[in-house]
């Protein structure tokens, strides 16, 4: 039979039932809606982070006490670049300084002259003129931190309280751009010095060493050295880093899956007892076509032609929309499921981007539920005598 038959068929069950057809597509769009966010949300935090790793350095050394990690001595340094294979290394300060009994900010000390800078930090630096960061006692801050100082009438300062209980009065000297807020949300960056004030860490002391390595195959061999030339020594990877952010953000976009996977196993079972407590006009119109002349294949191909159409209207809305609340409206509320909430607001900003095969996987798993729950019941109908089907 020609297809623009089909094609006119199917056009005519549209119009002639448009309620049910249009809550079918309403409900499909909206499960369609919920995974794309999840996926979405997760891929695009996931490409940020990994872009971001780029930068960071091949290992982290710091001092273990009692399980937990703390201030590494100033001396390791020349031990550590005394090892064949060390590339470079740098000496970083950080911690988090409590604002209150549930906001706390990270504190990052930086020193502007020190050419092994984490690249994203060095950046900050070029753009910011030196001499007047270091005329005064400033800071940059993160978006978020700019926002709660804000709230708190600390409009262009801050009040730091050091563990020797003084206060150091910090000036606001620029504010990060809300588009690296996914790292820079909740951080103030100062000079070296001043951060170790606020921090409480000894002149002597940081808080860890960042190393780089040119020859990538050197460094397993570089970290046995390490751990062998300080007994209570934790080197991390930059590798063990980004597997745990993949985990991290896998477990999150899991948590929307199970969820999605509870939704649609809901629409199936609710789309299948619709098909298969088929109306008595549906049941007559299968039979009148059977009865006209019409092949079990060509009943299948009638309503397969339109159940695809119902799939494809439903998966381009429930995608678009997706892309319009992630990317454009920066999800709003699905968000904070996969960022801190729980700290300071977030002003986060999600880049456009969707991995590959994420769209297809969607379809997949979206149009082979629907079709096969609505397809299987109108076979039994079509094999069915014909007689009988119109009763």
């Amino acid at each position: 039979m020609l297809n623009n038959l089909f094609l006119h068929f199917v056009s005519l069950f549209f119009l002639k039932d448009k309620r049910r057809y249009l809550s079918l597509m309403i409900i499909s769009t909206v499960v369609v809606f919920l995974l794309s966010v999840a996926l979405f949300i997760s891929s695009s935090i996931k490409h940020t982070l990994i872009e971001n790793l780029q930068n960071q350095p091949d290992f982290i050394v710091q001092k273990v006490v009692a399980g937990e990690s703390s201030y590494t001595p100033l001396s390791w340094q020349d031990k550590i670049l005394d090892i064949p294979g060390i590339g470079s290394i740098n000496a970083r300060v950080y911690g988090r300084y409590n604002l209150d009994s549930k906001k706390s900010i990270l504190i990052i000390g930086i020193d502007p002259f020190d050419e092994q800078t984490n690249k994203s930090l060095k950046e900050i630096i070029d753009s910011i003129d030196l001499k007047a960061f270091l005329k005064e006692k400033y800071m940059i801050i993160g978006a978020g931190v700019d926002s709660y100082l804000k709230s708190h009438f600390f409009n262009d300062y801050y009040n730091f309280l050091t563990p020797k209980g003084e206060l150091k009065r910090v000036k606001v000297f620029k504010v990060l751009s809300p588009k690296s807020a996914i790292f820079s949300n909740d951080v103030a960056i100062l000079p070296i010095n001043l951060a170790k004030e606020i921090l409480g860490i000894k002149k002597d002391s940081v808080s860890d060493f960042a190393i780089d390595i040119p020859n990538s195959s050197e460094e397993d061999t570089i970290k046995q050295k390490i751990e062998s030339l300080f007994f209570n020594a934790r080197v991390v990877s930059k590798r063990s880093v980004r597997e745990a952010y993949e985990s991290l953000y896998d477990y999150k976009s899991g948590i929307f899956l199970a969820l999605f996977i509870v939704v649609l196993t809901t629409f199936t079972l609710i789309l299948y007892l619709r098909y298969t407590i088929a109306t008595s006009i549906e049941r007559r119109e299968i039979g009148i076509f059977r009865a006209v002349g019409w092949s079990i294949k060509d009943v299948i191909k009638l309503k397969f032609l339109e159940n695809l159409a119902l799939v494809v209207v439903s998966f381009t809305l429930g995608v678009s929309l997706a892309y319009l609340y992630t990317f454009i409206f920066n999800a709003p509320i699905a968000l904070n499921i996969f960022l801190d909430k729980q700290n300071l607001k977030s002003f986060a900003t999600l880049d456009a981007y969707i991995e590959p095969g994420v769209l297809a996987s969607i379809f997949i798993i979206f149009a082979i539920s629907f079709l096969a729950t609505a397809l299987i019941p109108i076979w039994k109908i079509a094999t069915t005598d014909p007689k009988e089907a119109m009763r």
